[in-house]
């Protein structure tokens, strides 16, 4: 993502934690200013990919309060400097548990922060001149969102989906059906087209998983989409 000179937004992934997770540095091209979104720990690893970019970090976002996205927020922030956003109100319980989390999994030790900004569905976040969309998707844990830019059709959606996968709802206050429903309802109306970065494993996009993820592909989920967009242009032709 991060070879292409004309996009306005690139995105870089330091797979952070024994978990492996994705913590994504993403920056306005313009700018150079820069967020990292979910550093769940390795926090020199973190530091030395904005070193290798020269990105200005402005601020620190956070998809959802589990230790391997959260667990070094408070750390870094001290260390850049700058403030955090995210994630919903309904994770705080989680970020007060943090330092729980962290002697559970036996990870680097890790402590509670202090966001500047409960984030809800619909609101915006800006990285240098860029604006990025919010969408509150509750499931894997109640307090849950995700961050996109619409112009570049790129997603950073934490634990919702994966390639291929979708996140657990079996962890405290996660229920899969309203998973299933934040993916249908929030993810796939932004478009076949936007890729996404998952908080594991590889990227993907709305529509490849819309095909094949066995577990909310419109096959799986009984989903006529040729009827779906009749209906839609129907609709449109009333208005």
């Amino acid at each position: 993502m991060s070879d292409n000179k004309q996009l306005s937004v690139h995105a870089f992934v330091v797979p952070v934690t024994p978990f492996q997770q994705n913590c994504s540095i993403i920056w306005c091209t313009e700018t150079m200013k820069g967020a990292v979104i979910d550093p769940g720990g390795d926090i020199q690893s973190i530091l030395d990919a904005i070193k290798k970019y020269n990105i200005s970090i402005e601020k620190i976002l956070i998809t959802h309060a589990h230790l391997d996205h959260a667990g070094a927020t408070a750390e870094l922030s001290r260390i850049l400097n700058v403030h955090i956003e995210g994630p919903h109100k309904d994770d705080m319980f989680l970020i007060e548990s943090l330092e729980e989390q962290g002697k559970k999994y036996n990870f680097s030790p890790a402590e509670s922060f202090k966001t500047s900004r409960f984030l809800e569905g619909g609101d915006e976040v800006k990285i240098g001149n860029q604006i990025f969309g919010v969408r509150h998707c509750p499931g894997h844990t109640p307090g849950h969102v995700i961050f996109f830019h619409e112009e570049t059709k790129l997603a950073a959606v934490g634990d919702v989906l994966f390639q291929g996968s979708i996140g657990r709802s079996d962890l405290p206050r996660g229920n899969h059906q309203q998973l299933v429903d934040s993916i249908v309802n929030e993810l796939w109306p932004l478009g076949d087209e936007m890729r996404f970065i998952p908080g594991h494993g590889p990227m993907s996009t709305f529509g490849n998983e819309r095909l094949t993820n066995p577990y909310v592909s419109d096959f799986a989920l009984g989903i006529d989409r040729e009827v779906n967009e009749a209906l839609k242009k129907q609709e449109e032709t009333r208005e």
